[in-house]
């Protein structure tokens, strides 16, 4: 590699790594005019593309780090979260599972994952339960929000979606049960505890719900919508 090229090499790496990303895109671009053979290049200027809100240049370098490396699991996610950002919900379901299947294809289960790429899997079924649920298909999203929770059981917020989307199913029960398991584990999280009293007034269990949004004043006095709940519930 040319010095000149290995300069902007490294100081594109350090700006990424410093997230600096506006700053690395010049220096990491400048490489690949010169090697264009680089994945993982193509990789970080894709991260950074995204990172600045230029998703459908992103897309094009993660494509290209795929093509150069099909086992490039990393890039592979990222090019999933990037068809997701763009709607093209069926090419990152593809995406991802093809990388699912390629980690699986080399006896890497799911217990051996490390917790980044957990993440980004789980935050994958996320994205793609919320596309399910905002065209109103609530037992994919239902079926992507479990899987996402397979892999990140302690994501209280995902959790916390699974049991809003089972209530607006009809499931309330199941919802309520979700929704006490992410009390139980985080009571702080003042989301959940006002779903669940929701959920629970939507049980008839108005005395229960009552308390969740006491329960939130108590972490929050000034949560706007736990008092407005509970204004409602002394008109009701």
């Amino acid at each position: 590699m040319e010095p000149d090229t290995r300069v902007h090499l490294n100081a594109g790496r350090e700006h990424y790594l410093a997230a600096e990303y506006h700053k690395a895109v010049p220096h990491l671009a400048k490489v690949l005019e010169r090697h264009d053979g680089f994945p993982d290049i193509h990789n970080m200027l894709g991260v950074c593309l995204q990172q600045l809100s230029r998703a459908a240049e992103a897309r094009a370098h993660f494509e290209r780090a795929v093509e150069l490396n099909p086992a490039y699991t990393e890039a592979a996610l990222n090019l999933a979260v990037c068809y997701n950002e763009l709607g093209q919900y069926d090419d990152a379901k593809a995406v991802y599972e093809r990388a699912a299947e390629g980690r699986e294809s080399r006896s890497t289960a799911v217990d051996n994952l490390d917790g980044y790429v957990r993440g980004k899997l789980a935050n994958l079924h996320r994205d793609l339960g919320l596309a399910y649920e905002g065209v109103g298909m609530l037992a994919q999203a239902i079926e992507q929000f479990r899987q996402a929770l397979q892999l990140c059981p302690t994501f209280v917020d995902i959790r916390t979606k699974l049991g809003t989307t089972l209530r607006d199913a009809g499931h309330v029960d199941e919802a309520i049960d979700e929704l006490i398991g992410v009390r139980e584990a985080k009571p702080e999280y003042t989301v959940a505890r006002l779903h669940l009293g929701v959920t629970l007034w939507t049980a008839g269990r108005k005395d229960d719900a009552q308390a969740e949004w006491n329960a939130v004043l108590e972490y929050e006095p000034d949560n706007k919508r736990a008092q407005m709940y509970l204004r409602m519930a002394k008109k009701d």
